[in-house]
């Protein structure tokens, strides 16, 4: 999944670059003045203000030590906690995310984008139950956010809740129309579930959105490969792996939520000789940090 920018660009677009912070005091004397709560506070939201600011340049690093002293001035605010965990989240610290977010949560029960974020970490740490808890909680509050449908949808994916997945993948769409990863998503339900033309159709829609996207373009090459069109199939398989070599890989596929039907015949798929010989020069020529995006399944 996300790692969280579609969180951190809302974080920025809506409402928490933009907390209230009293004014500044006059200019420092030359001494160590004397703080008092309120102080400590103004200074632990102007903290908070520039983590906000770092985040928009994907700054994470220079933000979390700010975020993290912002906590500690002004710890009855839970935007400071929602950040602070947000960024844990971002960097694969999911227990301390969790446990910070945790007192978000306290401190705002109501707040959609801590329970959508919790639902985030939680589906990474594999806990889905508590996902689906925390992300049909924030959609009870807010329920036209496409990237939480979407989270919700592989939720269901994961708890093999086939049509309740696509449900979700299908309101993200309606809230936001080019959303491809959800209609890659549902093409990946449909293949599990022996739709296979239902399938291809999915990812060519997804592909009309963004033509370039790997999962899509090599789930239809294995789908094409696999209705007997292997031409086709190892043609737009090598196009689709010299976007991203990753998707080669077995378990990254399976971390991207590809199910155990596809799975196998992707396995069939690469075996077959031409694609051995086009995976083994593209790992020749593909750097080890292969550091290109990918969607927006965990």
């Amino acid at each position: 999944m996300p790692k969280l920018k579609w969180l951190f660009s809302l974080i920025v677009c809506t409402g928490l670059s933009s907390i209230a912070v009293p004014a500044r005091g006059q200019a420092l004397l030359p001494y160590i003045p004397k703080l008092n709560s309120e102080q400590l506070e103004q200074q632990g939201l102007q903290l908070l203000q520039d983590a906000v600011q770092l985040i928009k340049f994907q700054q994470y690093e220079l933000a979390l030590p700010r975020a993290e002293l912002a906590t500690q001035l002004a710890p009855n605010t839970y935007e400071v906690w929602y950040i602070l965990g947000s960024l844990y989240v971002q960097q694969d610290q999911l227990d301390k995310g969790i446990q910070v977010l945790e007192k978000a949560e306290k401190l705002a029960p109501n707040q959609e984008g801590v329970l959508f974020t919790l639902g985030n970490a939680y589906f990474q740490q594999g806990n889905y139950q508590a996902a689906l808890e925390k992300l049909e909680a924030g959609l009870q509050i807010k329920g036209d956010a496409p990237e939480a449908l979407f989270d919700l949808g592989n939720t269901y994916l994961k708890l093999a809740q086939y049509q309740d997945a696509i449900s979700s993948y299908e309101k993200a769409v309606s809230q936001e129309e080019k959303f491809w990863p959800a209609i890659n998503n549902v093409g990946l339900v449909k293949y599990e579930q022996g739709d296979i033309s239902e399938a291809m159709e999915q990812w060519q829609a997804a592909l009309k959105i963004d033509p370039e996207q790997t999962e899509p373009q090599l789930a239809l090459a294995v789908a094409l490969y696999t209705q007997g069109e292997v031409d086709k199939g190892v043609e737009l398989g090598e196009a689709a792996l010299a976007n991203d070599s990753r998707y080669a890989e077995l378990q990254f596929l399976k971390d991207n939520l590809w199910g155990e039907r596809l799975l196998e015949d992707t396995k069939a798929f690469l075996a077959n000789p031409q694609m051995q010989a086009i995976v083994s020069r593209l790992k020749q020529e593909t750097p080890a940090d292969n550091s290109s995006e990918t969607d927006l399944t965990p």
